[in-house]
């Protein structure tokens, strides 16, 4: 063959081999796809990242974390764990088991195994071999299968919130640099978006604090009930915290002890009036301190040593004081949530304790506004007073004088009696007038200063406040006139002991009392409640028997036929 009309396939323009420009096309197109990819997994990093981004519920938002994680990675399962204040799972999250899955597995991890390796060192582990590992100890029974693992923490700023843990990539490989860095990458925007949502739930919880103060505010200056108010700063308070178990007990002004005034939720009824030392109970330590308590589990506190156990089936607690021992502690206010539920933390405390100072203000608002309508009541029974004395017994006496006068010119007999019939009944009458005026003009310096009037009503005004409705007052006779002191301190005690009971025990709607003056002091005090119970506790109607007993009286309690109790006090009064 001629040397010239051969060429060398070295020499420009000479044919590539077919086999080699099939590698070069192959390897071009390798690349390709791996940019591809690269870009399709960027996109769903990016899209993932906007996903969890535009919720504000923290539920949700922990929800779209997992299941973005598990796709990004391609892995069969997911969880999200968060980290208590016990340093243990106090949340876990799962994706990729069903709910039926995990009814038979039974409870979800607290943090044990490799879960607690990444919560005592929240760096990213990636593991080959779950089962390799030192701290693994296997799953629990009718767990599935997991052989590959993949865990990042999140952070908040500078605090670990809680970790993403993946297992079984699919395709049975193993997760590799890349799935780690995406993964890591997702959790620093899913820790933005916890934060957040955290944010956004403190904000609008707040909103709920200030608008429960608004109502309770307006509902105190409005005139509601005491025992109203409290039972509305109850409600308030465990709707907006979440509480199972919400307790309010106040100070008990003779001995320094707590009663417990009202208890709804889980377990309420072993908590009704109860009556607490401040010292070994939990309300107590919010009134000794003045401030909030916390505690984890309330089932074991240290600081409840006193009054029967009460606390089954509750963990994490709180108590605030409703006020401050400048102005004075009205009451306590105590939250429980079931156990296993979060703790009460810092976000939600501070805004409760914020909430209870607010209403004790507001108390205290309806206190002096109530006393300020008692001085202007004061002024205008002055004024009245003034007007019967300068008025009315003038005329009166007037009246009487004309007609003792004119008695000397009536012939017939039986006129001139009732003349002085007449007379007579004015006398009466202007005697009872004077009476009124006395007890109108009458100034409390004590309970011996008082007019036993006035102490009477205090006693409805007092009861109203736990019994949620003011009872009906009727009073007959010359009570601040004919009942000597003792008889009176004894009736006053008669019927705040009476009307106490009510509150505690009947359950009534309805209560009326009735005290008269004739010959004998008699007050009775009925309701429309549950009537005596048979064979219940009557402690405190033998102290009202022995009070009339003392004063050679009798007391008597029955049941009324159409559905309550009446109560009948009765003690002779001293002659002119």
């Amino acid at each position: 063959m001629d040397s010239a009309s051969q060429t060398s396939a070295t020499e420009p323009g000479a044919p590539v081999p077919k086999l080699r420009l099939d590698e070069l096309l192959d390897e071009l197109q390798a690349r390709l796809d791996a940019a591809r990819g690269t870009r399709d997994r960027v996109h769903s990093l990016l899209e993932a990242v906007l996903a969890v981004g535009r919720d504000l519920e923290l539920t949700q938002v922990l929800q779209h974390i997992v299941e973005a994680a598990v796709t990004l990675v391609d892995a069969e399962y997911g969880a999200l764990g968060v980290i208590g204040e016990d340093q243990h799972l106090s949340q876990f999250i799962p994706v990729g088991v069903t709910d039926e899955q995990v009814k038979i597995i039974g409870a979800l991890p607290s943090g044990h195994g490799i879960l607690g390796e990444l919560i005592r060192h929240p760096e990213p582990l990636r593991l080959s071999r779950l089962s390799d590992h030192p701290a693994s100890y296997g799953f629990p029974a009718d767990h599935p299968p997991m052989r590959t693992f993949l865990g990042v923490p999140i952070r908040i700023r500078d605090t670990v919130f809680g970790n993403l843990y993946l297992t079984e990539k699919r395709g049975g490989g193993d997760f590799d640099a890349e799935d780690e860095s995406v993964l890591a990458t997702l959790a620093v925007a899913a820790g933005v978006a916890i934060d957040n949502a955290r944010l956004y739930a403190r904000a609008r919880q707040r909103q709920h604090w200030l608008e429960a103060s608004a109502e309770i505010t307006s509902s105190l200056l409005s005139g509601s009930a005491e025992q109203e108010v409290l039972h509305l700063l109850l409600a308030r308070a465990a709707e907006i915290a979440g509480a199972d178990l919400a307790v309010v007990a106040v100070p008990l002004p003779d001995t320094g002890e707590l009663e417990v005034r009202i208890a709804v939720g889980l377990g309420a009824q072993e908590h009704r009036d109860l009556v607490l030392p401040v010292e070994g109970s939990f309300v107590g330590a919010a009134f000794r301190i003045g401030g909030l308590v916390v505690s984890p589990d309330v089932r074991h506190d240290p600081r409840i040593t006193a009054g029967p156990p009460r606390w089954q089936g509750l963990g994490p607690a709180v108590a605030v004081p409703v006020g401050t021992a400048e102005r004075g502690i009205r009451g306590v206010l105590l939250l429980a949530r079931a156990a296993g539920a979060p703790l009460f933390d810092e976000g939600e405390s501070g805004p409760l304790l914020g909430f209870a100072g607010q209403a004790a203000v507001a108390m205290e608002l309806a206190e002096r506004r109530r006393d300020s309508e008692q001085v202007a009541l004061l002024q205008e029974r002055d004024r009245i007073a003034r007007d019967l004395h300068d008025l009315a017994i003038q005329r009166l006496f007037a009246t009487g004088m004309t007609l003792q006068g004119a008695t000397r010119f009536i012939d017939h007999p039986e006129a001139a009696d009732r003349v002085l019939r007449a007379i007579d009944d004015l006398d009466e009458t202007a005697k009872t007038i004077r009476t009124t005026i006395f007890g109108l003009r009458v100034r409390e310096r004590g309970p011996a200063a008082a007019s036993l009037r006035s102490r009477l009503v205090d006693v409805i005004d007092h009861a109203a406040r736990s019994l949620g409705f003011t009872p009906a007052l009727r009073m007959t006779g010359l009570l601040d006139v004919a009942v000597p002191a003792e008889i009176a301190d004894a009736a006053v005690a008669v019927l705040e002991e009476a009307l106490s009971n009510v509150a505690r025990h009947a359950n009534a709607g309805a209560v009326e009392a009735s005290v008269t003056a004739g010959t004998d002091l008699t007050l009775t005090v009925t309701d429309d409640g549950v009537g005596l119970p048979e064979g219940g506790r009557r402690s405190g109607l033998a102290n009202l028997a022995d009070r009339a007993t003392a004063l050679g009286g009798t007391f008597t309690a029955r049941a009324r036929p159409e559905g309550g109790t009446e109560l009948v006090w009765q003690v002779p009064l001293p002659d002119d």
